[in-house]
């Protein structure tokens, strides 16, 4: 017998997604591409990888005990504004900056960035409907 609070499996996924996998497979992303780009591709590709951390520790704070920290609570609220969405999708919008720099390195990571941006589009489209 289901439970009328039982969450959504979708919902569950979405949060999932979010808190624990985007933000983590773009900072690799990022990172592949400041090691193998040249200039500037490489410059904007530093400064997502170093924003995707800052954003992973965020996440992490309240496990590691650093919640009392001064930079944790302005970080955690943007991180938590638009649902948890503007964060990411903000640092997708800086990573395709790199993607479209002349310096740009190998383009099986743009394919991987779409990838990975369509599959969390579509999970969170799912659960609108």
């Amino acid at each position: 017998m289901e439970s009328a609070f039982q969450p959504d499996p979708l919902l569950m996924a979405l949060i999932f997604a979010k808190r624990f996998i985007y933000l983590e497979v773009l900072f690799g992303l990022a990172l592949l591409r400041l090691v193998l780009a040249k200039g500037r591709s490489r410059l904007v590709a530093g400064l997502v990888a170093a924003l995707c951390a800052l954003f992973i520790l965020v996440t992490f704070a309240p496990a590691l005990g650093l919640q009392t920290n001064g930079y944790y609570p302005p970080l955690a609220r943007l991180l938590a504004a638009g649902q948890g969405l503007r964060v990411p999708l903000a640092l997708s919008a800086l990573f395709f900056v790199s993607a479209i720099l002349p310096s740009r390195a190998r383009r099986w990571i743009d394919v991987a960035h779409i990838a990975l941006l369509a599959g969390f589009l579509g999970l969170w489209a799912a659960t609108l409907g």
